[in-house]
């Protein structure tokens, strides 16, 4: 049913752009099916459909064939209910099938034209790493997902050994190309597009993008406080994870950041390190997406048990990234310049007073290992009695004492980089 929205939605607004007025079985025969199924190789397979049934491995159907079968789906559509092997979305009517869901007794208004509608819909899947899809309900992404569907035909058609039903991947690269403000160029929109790798058996394939790089895209390109997609897998066993909201804005956040604080020299790095801690799935368990999903892997020590991080020249991006969330998650670019001059005056504090350097070293890396409010006041309750920096020590304890209790282990954590880099680079 979702998949029938989806077509419907983008149906409308493909008529309204083309001047046509096409009905959802006209747009599927004259369009639709010549794009993904009038070909050698298909541009989507669906399991138990009439255009799958009855092929043997490797041996294309011929022209013949493939017009045969596209009657007979037709004649299905007209003469029988609608289920899963002509219905894309649909529950398999074997109530056993691992397949099967959302089954009701009521009877649905459905009608010939929803059936084709949820084949246009399902071929806007945006396939992401995790094997998940999403389905947006937006007619701008839905038309830009339709300009990549010619050019994944023609590319099919050009490149013998690169096999044929990854719709639903490419529909992940291409958004994530066709929304990169850096590289394309809708004049030559294939330029610096170059999806693809080489599977275990040798074939060509078109690689799985990552889920930030496709959000980050959207985020980029709309300006809407959310956008909301509909996550699934469609497969031997059906998987719905449901609607999820993507926070806009949110997900824009890190980003900009990083480019108005670091430049952009290094923005194709960052953006492979943004959202690694964990997987898509895990993302959406969160109930909607913003910047925690965001969240790069390998820091988790310094966050949970305040360990002070090592900087060396070669981890540069990596701890810039790190800072960068951290801020984002504070969502206060104040705290920046503060946690800066902190982490300033702690490293003054740890090598000022003869021969006392090793004793505020240590007193500094007990501060710094706090993982609560009342732990980062207490450790520097010392080091006020033992410095003349009473004053600005004092600020550093009234900027941590107000802080809402939520913020305290990021902002501390901030300051354990911020402290890191400064100490090596004094």
């Amino acid at each position: 049913m979702i998949a029938t929205n989806i077509g419907r939605t983008f149906l409308k607004a493909y008529n309204r752009k083309f001047n046509k007025n096409y009905s959802a079985k006209e747009f599927f025969v004259d369009v639709y099916w010549k794009l993904f199924f009038a070909h050698d190789k298909y541009m989507q397979w669906v399991t138990n459909s009439p255009f799958v049934q009855g092929i043997k491995k490797g041996v294309a159907p011929t022209p013949e064939e493939r017009k045969q079968k596209l009657q007979t789906l037709i004649e299905k559509i007209a003469g029988s209910g609608a289920d899963a092997s002509i219905a894309i979305g649909f529950p398999s009517l074997d109530i056993n099938a691992t397949t099967s869901g959302q089954i009701t007794n009521l009877a649905l208004p459905l009608n010939e034209e929803d059936v084709y509608l949820s084949w246009i819909g399902s071929g806007f899947g945006v396939g992401v790493q995790s094997g998940l899809s999403m389905l947006f309900d937006n007619p701008q992404i839905l038309l830009d997902l339709f300009d990549g569907w010619q050019l994944y035909r023609d590319v099919l058609n050009q490149t013998p050994q690169l096999r044929g039903n990854q719709i639903n991947t490419w529909n992940g690269q291409w958004l994530a190309h066709r929304y990169n403000r850096m590289t394309y160029d809708p004049m030559r929109p294939m330029a610096s597009f170059n999806p693809f790798n080489t599977a275990k058996d040798g074939a060509m394939e078109v690689e799985t993008q990552a889920w930030t790089k496709v959000l980050l895209g959207i985020a980029r390109t709309y300006s809407a406080s959310t956008e909301t997609a509909y996550v699934y897998s469609l497969g031997q066993t059906n998987i719905t994870v449901g609607f999820i909201p993507f926070e806009l804005p949110k997900i824009r956040r890190p980003y900009e950041l990083y480019e108005k604080y670091f430049g952009t020299t290094d923005c194709v790095q960052v953006e492979n390190i943004f959202g690694t801690a964990i997987g898509f799935t895990k993302a959406c368990q969160m109930g909607a997406i913003g910047v925690n999903a965001l969240e790069p892997r390998g820091f988790r020590d310094v966050l949970d048990k305040g360990v002070i991080p090592k900087y060396s020249d070669k981890e540069t991006i990596i701890f810039n990234t790190y800072q960068i969330w951290l801020l984002s998650m504070l969502s206060n670019e104040q705290l920046w310049e503060q946690a800066q001059q902190i982490a300033l005056t702690l490293s003054e504090y740890s090598k000022g007073g003869s021969g006392a350097t090793t004793k505020r070293s240590q007193e500094v890396a007990k501060l710094l290992s706090s993982v609560s409010k009342k732990q980062f006041i207490d450790g520097l309750t010392t080091i006020v009695n033992n410095s003349q920096e009473v004053e600005s020590l004092s600020r550093i304890a009234e900027t941590v004492h107000l802080m809402p209790t939520d913020n305290v282990p990021y902002f501390l954590t901030l300051l354990r980089f911020r402290y890191a880099v400064t100490s090596k680079i004094n």
